[in-house]
């Protein structure tokens, strides 16, 4: 997490282009968006979204074999056509058929950045922006704590502006909790959910404190079924997926963040408030592997600690990975435009 050197100030005469292309998913779209506008608190640019995804005939087809991305697209899909952006930052495998076209679509002139570990050849990207846990080695590669995101202090902040009401009614300190489940590497069984569901009330009600909980489309119905009712009697609010979404209004209130160990996206997001990070168990459906290796990499830097029952209080400068690639990015795009007149 070193400071690289000063982004190189932009020759052209107007703001970037920049295009965030992913298939729309929160949790996908939200890394891409979030470097673009990181990019945009740097340098002038323009951010276009751009939601790509396949027709269902189309859609489990691997990428190897979409050879004709855009006749394969379902109809409400953006179209990908010229003119090209400056930067192309795209994240998940429905972007990839683009991803990797985009350097012969736009005759080298657009810089094409792939998030995460697009297991195919890295040569194809100007750059390749993946998990450090990942393994990922090569010169065009560029490793992070986490994953890129959109959480700044303004973003939470204005947020938090639409939940004011509600929140400032609860009596401090405030807690929040967020509830993954069920993934490749772990699971989130009826006792698990009980067990951490009764971890919740009695930290809670140990601080005499409130509770913000959310739980994920990931979560089991009967693990939501089971925390409800252990939490039904606990001071705060639960948020099950139904109306708007106060996440990130919750990040803002926050005076400890307890998150499940299962997805990286919510641990970097609460890395990057600074706040006291708790790591809550689930099950593992197998020892080690990558995301040991990043809950290692967040213990060694101070950043979280497993879930002991109590609340805890430590400090660590928050995490901000998204600007450091974002620096990272700018000064690789300067230097493939014209490296002659890059100045610091």
């Amino acid at each position: 997490m070193d400071m690289p050197a000063a982004v190189p100030k932009s020759s052209l005469s107007r703001p970037l282009t920049v295009w965030a292309v992913s298939d729309g998913r929160a949790g996908i779209e939200n890394q891409a968006l979030g470097l673009a506008e990181a990019i945009a608190r740097q340098t002038p640019a323009e951010i276009t979204v751009k939601r790509v995804h396949y027709a269902p005939l189309f859609d489990r087809w691997p990428t190897a074999l979409k050879v004709l991305p855009d006749s394969m697209l379902a109809g409400d899909s953006d179209r990908i056509a010229a003119p090209y952006p400056d930067i192309w930052i795209a994240a998940g495998r429905a972007s990839l058929p683009f991803s990797l076209r985009m350097r012969k679509r736009s005759h080298g002139d657009t810089f094409v950045v792939q998030l995460q570990d697009p297991k195919t050849d890295l040569k194809t990207f100007d750059l390749v922006i993946a998990p450090e846990h990942d393994g990922l080695v090569a010169p065009n590669v560029l490793p992070l704590l986490g994953s890129t995101n959109r959480i700044t202090r303004d973003m939470l902040a204005a947020d938090y502006m639409k939940w004011r009401q509600q929140l400032t009614q609860l009596k401090g300190p405030h807690i929040a909790v967020l509830i993954g489940g069920k993934s490749r590497a772990y699971d989130l069984s009826l006792d698990r959910a009980a067990a951490l569901a009764l971890q919740v009330k009695l930290a809670v009600a140990e601080v005499n404190g409130s509770m913000l909980l959310t739980l994920s489309r990931r979560t089991p119905e009967p693990a939501r079924a089971v925390i409800k009712d252990v939490l039904k009697d606990t001071p705060g609010i639960l948020y099950d997926g139904e109306g708007d979404n106060p996440y990130f209004a919750f990040l803002h209130a926050a005076d400890h963040i307890l998150v499940t160990e299962d997805s990286v996206n919510m641990t970097t997001e609460a890395a990057a408030t600074g706040k006291p990070l708790h790591m809550l168990a689930l099950d593992r459906l197998k020892e080690g592997g990558k995301f040991e290796t990043f809950h290692r990499a967040l213990r060694m830097h101070g950043i979280a600690k497993p879930f002991s029952g109590h609340l805890e209080h430590w400090s660590y400068v928050p995490l901000d990975e998204t600007a450091r690639a974002a620096r990272h990015l700018l000064q690789l795009y300067a230097e493939k435009r014209d490296p002659l007149r890059v100045t610091a």
